[in-house]
This record gives C-alpha cells, sequence and structure tokens, in this order.
C-alpha cells in the first residue's frame, strides 16, 4: 500500500471513520500514512447476516483480513478508542509482531456480564428498535460522551459529531452491542500478550469518562508486565486527558494531539 510506516485508527460504537478528520493531518504531517475503517454498520460497512455473531475476535480477524488485501504486513501503530481500543488489545495478543505501537483510550475491561454490573446496551437496542431510528440514541450517546456544558461550548463539533453518527445504522448498532454484550468479552487475560505482541504501548483516558480513569489502572500493568517480558526497563504511559469524556480525541483534542503524535515518533 504505501512505503511509509501505517497508524490504524480504530473507532469507537455509534463513530465512524470521520470522526478522526481532525486527528489525520497531525499524523500524516509527520510523515505517517493513515488507514480509517468503520465498525460494522457504521458509515460505508455492511453487517453479519447474523446480527448476534459480532465478537471482538471477529472484529480482530476483519482487520488482518483488511491487512492482507491492502498488502500490509505491519502496523507502525494502532490508536484505539473504546470498542476499537479493546479490539486492538484482542488483536495484538493474538496476532503479535503485527502492531509496533498500542495507543489505548477509554475502555471498558470486559462486558457487563462478565464485569457483574446492568447491561446498558441490551435496553439501548431495544430502544432503537421501538423508535425505528437511531435519533434518540445519538443524542443520549453525545450527552454522556460530552456533557452539556461542552456541547454548549462547541455546537459546531457536536453538530458534525451528531451529523455523522447518525450514518449508524440500528443493525450496525445491535451487531457492535453484541459484541460488547458477549459472554466472550473480556479482555483482561489477553491484556500481558497484547503487551507482548507489540514494542511499545501508550494509554490515554478521558478525566470524565465514568470509572475508566481507575478501572484503566490495571489493564495498563498488565499490558507493561507483558511488555517487560521481552524489556526488563519498559514503561506503559498513562495519561489523563482533563475535562474529556469517552472520546477524548474530541473533547480533549489539544491534549491528544500533544501527547499522541510525539509518542508515534
Amino acid at each position: 500500500m504505501t512505503d511509509t510506516p501505517v497508524v490504524l485508527l480504530s473507532n469507537s460504537l455509534c463513530a465512524p471513520f470521520s470522526s478522526w478528520d481532525h486527528v489525520v493531518p497531525k499524523l500524516t504531517s509527520k510523515g505517517l500514512s493513515v488507514l480509517r475503517y468503520d465498525q460494522p454498520g457504521h458509515g460505508g460497512s455492511t453487517v453479519p447476516a447474523d446480527l448476534s455473531s459480532t465478537t471482538f475476535e471477529s472484529l480482530a480477524n476483519d482487520i488482518r483480513e483488511l491487512l492482507y488485501h491492502l498488502s500490509i504486513e505491519r502496523l507502525h501503530a494502532w490508536i484505539g478508542v473504546s470498542m476499537g481500543a479493546a479490539t486492538g488489545i484482542v488483536f495484538a495478543a493474538k496476532y503479535p509482531g503485527v502492531v509496533g505501537k498500542l495507543v489505548v483510550c477509554d475502555t471498558i475491561s470486559c462486558s457487563p456480564v462478565n464485569a457483574g454490573v446492568a447491561d446498558a446496551f441490551g435496553p439501548r437496542v431495544a430502544a432503537a428498535r421501538e423508535a425505528g431510528k437511531m435519533d434518540v440514541i445519538i443524542d443520549g450517546t453525545l450527552e454522556r460522551w460530552f456533557g452539556h456544558a461542552w456541547m454548549e461550548a462547541n455546537p459546531d463539533e457536536t453538530h458534525r459529531m451528531r451529523q455523522l453518527m447518525l450514518g449508524t445504522s440500528i443493525d450496525g448498532f445491535e451487531t457492535s452491542c453484541a459484541a460488547i454484550r458477549s459472554e466472550t468479552f473480556d479482555i483482561r487475560p489477553l491484556a500481558e500478550g497484547a503487551g507482548k505482541g507489540v514494542d511499545d504501548a501508550l494509554f490515554l483516558v478521558g478525566e470524565k469518562d465514568a470509572n475508566l480513569p481507575e478501572t484503566m489502572r490495571q489493564l495498563r500493568e498488565d499490558v507493561e508486565r507483558g511488555l517487560r517480558a521481552k524489556k526488563s526497563q519498559a514503561s506503559v504511559g498513562f495519561h489523563v486527558i482533563k475535562n474529556a469524556g469517552h472520546v477524548c480525541y474530541i473533547d480533549g483534542y489539544d491534549q491528544f494531539i500533544a501527547i499522541v503524535p510525539k509518542f508515534l515518533e
């Protein structure tokens, strides 16, 4: 595909690859090529015939096939947010040596059933089905991600995100939620293997992203343990993006850009 180092950007639920539009020029200006894709039923991607069949392993396998198709043998970096970060950990553990630098942003570590907490995703899928459209889901997601204050202070970016997120189909939402809700979703046992499978790693999390600033620290330690099996002095950075929520490359853009491109050098 290209002789320049390739950085893959892996998206959150309800966020098509165009959500990265402001980030891409900051990476290409550093001499990096950027590969973006859409989750199933997001943007231009289709969904499987069986909406319940999507898992994080199948998502990782999809990316392996994409890289084969594009003749990309190695990624300079994988930058993943939310389910894109979880997919990155699954991929790095399953396909060691393909990803150089792994950037993990704002992800839970397992499905609600494995965490022993209430399933928030099933009722959202049911609500979207009942409404017959994604509007109410997208509006609720925007509020959870950014909060009213940020949305009121940034109306243009809020409008941009809402419009592109509305490209998520109900089928796409359901099949992606199936992966998140699955009993197979638990990246905690895979984190150390992911560390062994990459050359370096970095964790970022929005300060306002629920309890993730605390829960992701254990995940970071496990990835670091894997890295140290190869390089005894290896360390994995952990940055809390001030005043940001679940998609820190949007509402924490300036801090994100100050940290990530430097890590990719």
